[in-house]
Order: structure tokens, then sequence, then C-alpha cells
């Protein structure tokens, strides 16, 4: 594995091989960033989601899909044509990964595809592993979902963040405050495979910590889109603070925190998490 490779790998911390898988998984998706700003996808798509947060402001958990958002409605827009940019750059930096569109099973507005590779090889290019590794089997594969919403809700705002590794690039994403709305739907709304994502939990959490503000014209369209909110009801600070008390008292947080313990280092973290937890500290944060 290039050096390249062995310089992005320098600031994980690995102590163990789920360490080292789970660093080798943000570096492919690193990687595909810089392959996708090579090939012009960031003139019309930005980047969001808790992968977004992670690379660019210091999210402290692992992640593992790739969400990204057109820039405005274009349902005639095509993923497929920068799969080649994304193949070129994990080449060069010695990743042996096809890409592949994932068949949508209905009309959708969010396209789909699945980076691959053998999970095993490349953990041994990347570090002096002794085979056989603890808990990888042979055929493993290493798989990195990334997706596209090509009819997005409006008023998202946007930036640009530079990344020097492997190559320097450029990549568009969500603000803060435009994240922030992102995870406060999924909070909100978010129901995944009959039980709760907690890591949306832990993210916000993450948000509120950093007294981050919200875009709240894109949360409502957000969820005027999923026919959460009426249109003619304007969202504010106290209605949101509503519908947060509500959700919380749905939650199971034992189970949440089954979710996320996989991604963070810390479970610790987790100790304190109930309704009245989350409700006291959304009380403390919505004044």
């Amino acid at each position: 594995m290039t050096s390249v490779v062995e310089s992005m790998l320098s600031k994980y911390d690995c102590k163990n091989t789920a360490d080292y898988r789970n660093a080798l998984k943000q570096i492919v998706q690193e990687v595909a960033l810089c392959g996708l700003s090579r090939a012009g996808f960031f003139e019309y798509a930005a980047f969001y989601g808790g992968t977004a947060l992670r690379i660019f402001y210091g999210l402290d958990r692992f992640s593992e899909d790739m969400d990204f958002s057109l820039l405005r409605s274009d349902t005639a827009f095509e993923l497929s044509k920068y799969f080649d940019g994304i193949q070129k750059e994990l080449v060069s930096v010695g990743f042996e990964m096809t890409v592949e569109a994932k068949q949508k099973s209905s009309d959708s507005r969010i396209q789909s595809a699945f980076m691959k590779g053998n999970t095993l090889q490349h953990l041994l290019k990347i570090k002096s592993l002794r085979k056989p590794i603890a808990g990888v089997p042979n055929n493993e594969v290493l798989k990195i979902k990334f997706k596209i919403d090509t009819d997005p809700p409006e008023y998202a705002t946007f930036e640009n963040k530079y990344k020097l590794l492997p190559s320097p690039h450029l990549v568009q994403l969500y603000d803060k405050p435009s994240l922030f709305a992102g995870k406060l739907h999924a909070v909100l709304c978010r129901g995944w495979k009959n039980r709760i994502k907690g890591r949306d939990f832990y993210d916000y959490l993450w948000y509120v910590s950093m007294n981050t503000s919200v875009n709240y014209r894109h949360l409502q369209k957000r969820l005027e889109q999923t026919g959460d909110w009426n249109g003619a009801d304007k969202l504010n600070a106290e209605k949101l603070k509503n519908l947060l008390m509500e959700r919380f008292a749905t939650i199971d947080f034992a189970e949440a925190k089954k979710d996320v313990l996989p991604f963070i280092q810390n479970p610790g973290s987790l100790k304190l998490w109930s309704t009245e937890f989350f409700c006291t500290i959304t009380d403390e944060w919505i004044k």
C-alpha cells in the first residue's frame, strides 16, 4: 500500500483489528471524495450526513454511509457517470475495489451505489498484520454505500472545504446549520429497519454540545417533504422543542445505545442516555 494511505492511517489510534477495519473504511471514503472532486461532482452536489460531520468537523464516532444531495432538483441526474473517477482514485492509492449501482426497487429520488473490495486483503496491505487476522474471514467484503438525493429540500446552505490527502481537492458540503437540520429531521422522523438508529441521537448531542444553530427553513422543508409538517405553519425554536420532547418520550434508549456502541470508542459516554436526560439537555439548549 502506498505511503499516501500510510499517512492517512497515521491519524488513527488503531489498537486492534476492529480499529483497523474502521480506519480502512474511512480512508476509502476520503479517497472516494477525492475521486468525486476530480470528476467535477461537487459542481452539482454537496456532501452531508454523519460521515461529512466526521471528516470535516471532527465528530468522534465512526460512520459507514456517504450521503450527498444535488444543489437543485434534477431527476435526470446519473450518479453512475462518476464511477470511473472514484475507481481511478482508489486504484491510484492501491485499493482494488469495484463501484456499482444499486438497483432501485421503486421510483425513488435517492440513487445509491456501493464500493466493494476484499477486507482482509486491504487490511494486510495497510498494516503488517499476521495471518489469520482474528475476526476477519478470508472472504469478508468491505462495502461502503453512497447515495444521492436528486430532489433535495430547499434552503440548504453550503460551504467549501479543502483536503490535502490523498491529494489536494475541494469538497462542497452542507454548512453546520444545514447539517444539523438534516440530523434533526432524522431524529424526529427516521425509523431504521424497525429499530431506532442510535447514531442519530449521538450526533444530536454532539451538535447541541457545540451550540450549533439550526437552519429552520431547511428543516421545515425536510419535514414538509416527508409529510411531517404543515407548510402553512412556520417552524420555530419552541415548536421544535415540543416535537423533540414528544419524540424522546417514545424512544427505547437501551436499544438506541446498542446501535451506536460499535461506532464509538468511549461507551461510558452513553451512560446517562434516557428520556429524562435528552429532554433536560434539549430544554436547556432551546430556551
